[in-house]
């Protein structure tokens, strides 16, 4: 029998700094390169101390109505669609902090509704709509 010879097996050997050296390099250009999003949150801070509130009554509003048979109504005084801003004018030179409250029934002519609240609107008066229901 022959007898093999004994080879020794020469395992290679990996050099682990040049790997390491990329490693980190590319750990590096990551973190440099990476985008940090500012993460937004609650403000936890207290509010400034207000100052205390008089006990002024707010100015009344003043009514527009407009019935269901385009009749239009400036604090119960009748008066015309071109007409209803003077009207308005008139009463909050009165009351200057007054705001509009326009009060419509169902039956009324909407371009009205909407030519009075641009007027307000333009002039930089308050208004807000209240929708009245008839029944019948």
């Amino acid at each position: 029998m022959r007898r093999r010879a004994k080879h020794t097996d020469d395992q290679a050997e990996v050099n682990m700094t040049p790997m390491l050296d990329i490693v980190f390099i590319l750990l590096i250009f990551f973190i440099v390169t990476a985008t940090f999003l500012s993460e937004e949150g609650i403000d936890m801070r207290p509010p400034a101390d207000t100052p205390p509130e008089t006990n002024e009554p707010a100015a009344p509003p003043i009514l527009v109505q407009v019935d269901g048979d385009n009749n239009i109504f400036v604090n119960q005084v009748r008066t015309d669609v071109d007409r209803v801003l003077s009207a308005v004018n008139r009463f909050r030179s009165e009351e200057p902090g007054s705001a509009v409250l326009v009060d419509v029934e169902d039956e009324a002519d909407h371009g009205i509704i909407v030519q009075i609240w641009d007027e307000m609107g333009a002039n930089g008066i308050p208004v807000s709509l209240q929708r009245n229901e008839e029944n019948g």
